[in-house]
């Protein structure tokens, strides 16, 4: 690798499966991690922000490691970095906090290469640090994203232009909930009833999202694949659920593998959803903040210094 210009990358957060979506739907959020990169005689992170003091502040943070991945795809050897890392994205709470440090460190690696690897390589390589592929797409692409995993090969990856007129209502818990113990009281099986439900409802979520049809988010967000076996693990995650839909929103759902919520609905109703998701979480001795995210239709990003 050749001597690089200190760069700064983008990352922004994503929501994953919307509901029925599972592991292959996802969209990128308009909040965003940052790291400036700079040559260094030695590996070197100073996180700020979330994780600060508790993410490694060494090669083995998660963004360094994928980094040096994206080395070892190219057949290069990673020079010393130092890493400034400032987070936005909450950690372990369903908003694609590592997906986003590793489609960070990924990216550094090609953008020093000189960006011989496109976006769907990339993607295969965050696979390989994630196991899923539907928050790392929107991360890259921006936007919403619908991921396909063929047998064989690298995901298939097919942005959707939404509809204009929608945001999203997060109501983001103190507690963390680690996307393993989240995966881990998943069912190996399903009933055939089941996995029909998940694929008409997410049918009718997308053609909802493409077509602006926000009547049918309500009932399309729905799901029996993951959400009612994680609701243990997220107290009062239905009484967030009802209190959303009565205050406005069209449609609400788990993030990813939580604990967050995260509700779809319309600008000019989204503090009404903010405020219930505030008072039903005080009802419920719930810690945790409600905030508007609009949605981002731009993924990763690097800005160049002057």
């Amino acid at each position: 690798m050749a001597d690089f210009a200190p760069f700064t990358i983008e990352v922004p957060a994503t929501t994953a499966n919307l509901g029925p979506g599972f592991d292959c739907l996802g969209m990128a959020l308009d909040l965003w991690n940052q790291v400036r990169v700079t040559p260094s005689a030695h590996a070197e992170v100073v996180v700020s922000g979330e994780g600060a003091g508790l993410l490694p502040a060494t090669a083995r943070n998660l963004v360094y490691r994928a980094a040096s991945l994206g080395a070892e795809r190219l057949g290069v050897e990673l020079p010393p970095l130092h890493l400034e890392v400032c987070n936005a994205v909450p950690l372990a709470r369903g908003l694609g906090s590592s997906a986003a440090a590793a489609v960070a460190g990924l990216t550094i690696a090609n953008h020093i290469s000189g960006n011989p690897l496109d976006r769907e390589t990339i993607l295969a390589l965050a696979v390989q640090l994630e196991g899923h592929p539907d928050n790392a797409a929107p991360a890259l692409w921006g936007g919403a994203c619908l991921v396909v995993q063929p047998d064989e090969g690298p995901p298939v990856v097919r942005q959707m232009e939404l509809a204009a007129g929608l945001t999203c209502v997060a109501f983001v818990p103190e507690m963390r909930l680690a996307t393993k113990a989240a995966r881990s009281v998943l069912p190996r099986r399903v009933t055939m009833s089941d996995a029909v439900f998940n694929l008409a409802h997410t049918a009718l979520l997308v053609r909802a999202l493409l077509t602006g049809a926000w009547e049918d988010l309500r009932l399309a967000t729905e799901d029996r694949l993951h959400q009612p076996h994680r609701s243990p693990l997220m107290p009062g995650m239905e009484p967030l659920f009802q209190a959303a839909l009565q205050a406005g929103a069209f449609g609400v759902f788990l993030s990813g593998a939580g604990p967050t919520v995260l509700a779809l609905t319309s600008p000019d109703r989204a503090q009404s959803v903010v405020d219930a998701f505030k008072a039903e979480a005080a009802s419920q001795r719930l810690g945790g903040d409600a905030r508007v995210i609009a949605l981002s239709l731009e993924g990763a990003r690097i800005l160049e210094e002057e």
